[in-house]
């Protein structure tokens, strides 16, 4: 039988267990962060999300992969980190069949199918499928930039964009054009070479 989930989310209609689950669950809607790091300032909507933020200053990485060696903040970082080394995908979409690793990133995805955007922005209005594409988005009217890279310090507002920026220094190129081979550091730049090879011409 299916667990009971009485406490339900009026704004995303995901339901809880727990009352107290809900209460913090509606600080993804409502931005609201009580939690507070005393040594950066940072702020969390839940508790646990502060103490796992913790360790990025102790560097305190309690849960280890048995088979890689690689360690994590999070017990649910590893879970997922796993996956990677078994291939496992449990979260599949009944609407196209594609499949995910991680809850939170099917969760976002089925929005693409029903249209659902339900974390707003509060400066401009602009809305998200996914309380982690608005916490990105924020960092535009905020100017943060928490993501910096170690060789030349260059400060950037995603994680995706300081590891595409590493690639300069590593001189890493992972994508390849089939047609003749030349590899690129970035999708966008062998996206622009393909069409030397289809004969299109851009603007």
């Amino acid at each position: 039988t299916q667990e009971k989930k009485p406490y339900k989310c009026l704004d995303c209609g995901k339901s809880f267990r727990q009352s107290s689950a809900l209460v913090s669950h509606k600080r993804l809607h409502t931005g609201e962060k009580p939690y507070k790091c005393i040594q950066c300032g940072k702020s969390f909507s839940v508790k646990s999300s502060l103490t796992s933020h913790r360790r990025i200053h102790t560097g305190e990485k309690p849960f280890k992969c048995k088979q890689c060696g690689k360690s994590f903040t999070t017990s649910s970082s590893l879970i997922c980190h796993k996956r990677i080394h078994t291939g496992r995908k449990p979260y599949k979409c009944v609407d196209c069949g594609q499949r995910f690793r991680v809850k939170g990133s099917f969760t976002s995805h089925k929005r693409v199918h029903t249209g659902e955007k339900p974390f707003k922005c509060i400066e401009c209005g602009k809305s998200f499928t996914s309380s982690n594409y608005l916490m990105c988005h924020k960092r535009i009217h905020s100017g943060e930039k928490p993501y910096k890279c170690v060789i030349c310090g260059q400060s950037f507002r995603t994680k995706c964009s300081l590891t595409a920026h590493e690639k300069i220094h590593t001189e890493e190129r992972p994508f390849k054009c089939m047609e003749c081979g030349k590899s690129f550091r970035g999708s966008g730049a062998l996206n622009c070479h393909t069409l030397i090879h289809t004969g299109e011409k851009t603007l």
